[in-house]
């Protein structure tokens, strides 16, 4: 596996972790709707929440959330819309981005921004 993909596997879960800390339910891990990707779908309370996780080794070249760009919002809008569809799913849903900046030999630093808008 590549590096970059290790660092985002390990972002996942990284990420997975402090939300069930959180008090968050993980439902789906890493759900493919074609070529696109949910990675984390989760509960949280009564709101079904889709999270975008972005892993940096660190802020050198901006902020991890940054990446988060009109196209792949409008790439997260059609799998989540597919998502909801799938599981026929009508509660309230939102977006979150959790950023990992870190490596496996450090402590990582975690931001977690909650209802973002698409």
């Amino acid at each position: 596996m590549a590096a970059h993909n290790e660092l985002g596997t390990w972002g996942e879960e990284i990420a997975a972790d402090y939300l069930v800390n959180k008090g968050y339910e993980i439902l789906h891990r890493d759900w493919k709707s074609g070529h696109r990707d949910l990675d984390i779908v989760a509960r949280d309370g009564l709101q079904i929440v889709f999270v975008e996780v972005k892993t940096r080794r660190n802020n050198f070249f901006g902020e991890p959330v940054l990446a988060v760009d009109y196209r792949k919002q409008r790439n997260l809008r059609l799998a989540i819309n597919h998502y909801l569809k799938y599981y026929g799913i009508n509660q309230e849903a939102r977006f979150d981005i959790v950023s990992v900046v870190g490596t496996k030999e450090t402590e990582p630093l975690i931001e977690h921004l909650i209802d973002v808008p698409l």
